[in-house]
């Protein structure tokens, strides 16, 4: 019987070194044999469009931006986890009636505190 989990053990072992060593072996090595490699004055400078750049590059951008877009993220993945439910509701039953009443309780106890900040308010 150990030698099933072991067995699964190890396969799982190849593949986790397969999925770090083949994208960075990819990347190091493959990447830089197949790409185009044309370097000009004009290709190494900023922007390619032939316009100078004028002024810092540093510019400060408000947090705010940045919190907004992740709610956005955060609620619309959070609703694709709506649909698999609706599909198989009537094969779950009433114990999962329950964990969706939970789960949508739960987004709407962060929407109101992200409201309550005014993280969804744009300036």
């Amino acid at each position: 019987m150990s030698d099933i989990y072991t067995n699964n053990y190890v396969i799982v072992a190849i593949f986790l070194i397969l999925g770090v060593l083949l994208p960075v072996a990819t990347v190091s090595f493959v990447g830089p044999l197949l790409r185009p490699k044309k370097p000009t004055r004009e290709k190494q400078t900023t922007y390619e469009s032939g316009n100078i750049p004028v002024g810092d590059s540093w510019v400060r951008f408000n947090v705010k931006y940045y919190i907004f877009a992740l709610m956005f993220v955060i609620f619309d993945v959070e609703t694709l986890f709506l649909y698999p439910w609706a599909v198989a509701y009537k094969g779950l039953g009433l114990f999962a009636l329950v964990e969706m009443v939970i789960f949508i309780s739960l987004l709407v106890v962060g929407l109101i505190y992200a409201w309550r900040k005014k993280v969804l308010e744009w300036n």
